[in-house]
């Protein structure tokens, strides 16, 4: 897929810290309740911490007691994209930006307690916050 932010993989290592590369272009995940976005209660957007575009409002996180940080419902229709990842010998939807198509986490169904019945599940470090 073409995005509207595409970088070389030399421009991407420059711009992100080592783990921020690991995740975000390497498809890897932070520990469980390691991140800094975890226990974030303020008001405001989460963007994408590769390219600055808005994924998600602070109203639709939730806590889902699994370690990263949880949202039942992106931005807008278009903000993220989901991809079947049949990695580590299972199947799962993974979640990218729509804007730059950078490794965000996975989504599942497992969150019946949500107007939508999904957990965005997002690693912190794929992620900055912006108070509203």
């Amino acid at each position: 897929m073409t995005y509207k932010v595409s970088k070389s993989d030399q421009e991407w290592r420059e711009q992100l810290s080592s783990q921020e590369y690991a995740v975000l272009r390497q498809a890897g995940t932070e520990r469980a309740w390691t991140g800094e976005l975890l226990d974030e209660k303020r008001t405001g957007v989460y963007r994408c911490r590769a390219c600055d575009a808005e994924l998600f409002r602070s109203e639709t996180k939730f806590d889902s007691h699994c370690g990263w940080p949880s949202f039942y419902s992106p931005l807008a229709g278009d903000s993220v994209e989901l991809i079947e990842d049949r990695s580590l010998g299972m199947v799962r939807t993974e979640v990218r930006c729509a804007n730059c198509g950078s490794h965000l986490g996975h989504v599942f169904n497992d969150a019946p307690q949500t107007p939508t019945g999904d957990r965005f599940c997002m690693n912190s470090v794929s992620l900055t916050f912006e108070e509203a």
